[in-house]
């Protein structure tokens, strides 16, 4: 089984790990069992809008989940169907529209499935689920990346891979002189970068701001931009895999092609 098994629950029977959105990404599997606690109603629970968040974005990555009791309740309400209240798990999902119904409970679906997601209504989960979801867990596929932020390795490859590149630049004879006149903290410039090509990767919007805009105004010419585009790819293939340094740099050129747009005042990138 390739990856983490993930639970938002211990579960001493299940090999799992802790739920997070950082381990998302690489999981073999998430896991929502029942807690008991509420799925229609959230106000004022950062806790459930936080789950709900990561059920979410584990829908839109195609990681395979199993939910039962109030945790298919919550897989049903993020696939925007209706929760009611009162059944034996304490709040029960309808249908979503796509899902493949295997087993009713009167009027209400007990055993369903949508993609990646199985879901179980019912607060005990039988055995027979478990192997099958684990089982389909072994024969899985590998996943193809859910961004270009994640073929490339995370935030976590792009750190060292940038603080190199600006080492290498800082004492580049044409480069260096640029940033030594426009970047005093070079800590926050860092995390400027870093947030920067986090957003461009497809990673969210942990920046915001106009590129030309940002790099107006320094006197940037064709030569700056190919030297840039130089270091910056001798950084990216001492951390990088071969795929992912073909995938980065051609990014890297796109941001240079748009830097020959009309200068504004501004800050060094």
């Amino acid at each position: 089984m390739p990856g983490a098994l993930l639970s938002s629950l211990p579960l001493p029977d299940w090999p799992t790990e802790p739920a997070t959105p950082e381990a998302l990404p690489g999981a073999a599997g998430l896991l929502l069992p029942h807690d008991g606690e509420p799925v229609a109603d959230v106000r004022e629970r950062p806790d459930r809008w936080a789950l709900l968040a990561l059920a979410s974005e584990a829908r839109r990555r195609g990681v395979p989940t199993l939910a039962w009791g109030t945790g298919a309740a919550l897989a049903g309400r993020v696939l925007g169907t209706r929760v009611w209240p009162g059944s034996p798990a304490g709040e029960w999902a309808g249908a979503p529209r796509g899902a493949v119904v295997h087993a009713w409970e009167g009027e209400l679906p007990l055993h369903w499935t949508h993609g990646a997601l199985t879901a179980w209504a019912g607060p005990t989960l039988p055995p027979e689920r478990k192997a099958a979801f684990l089982a389909a867990l072994d024969e899985a596929s590998p996943r193809l990346p859910a961004t270009p932020l994640e073929a490339v390795g995370g935030e976590a490859a792009l750190r060292p891979l940038l603080a190199d590149f600006y080492a290498r630049a800082r004492v580049d004879e044409l480069l260096g002189p640029i940033f030594a006149a426009h970047v005093t903290d070079w800590d926050a410039h860092l995390e400027r970068v870093t947030a920067f090509w986090v957003t461009m990767l497809g990673g969210g919007p942990a920046w915001r701001g106009n590129l030309n805009h940002v790099h107006a105004g320094l006197g940037i010419r064709g030569a700056h931009l190919e030297r840039w585009l130089a270091l910056f790819g001798e950084a990216a293939r001492a951390h990088l895999p071969p795929e992912a340094t073909d995938l980065l740099l051609t990014r890297a050129g796109a941001m240079g092609a748009r830097l020959g747009n009309r200068p504004r005042p501004g800050r060094v990138g």
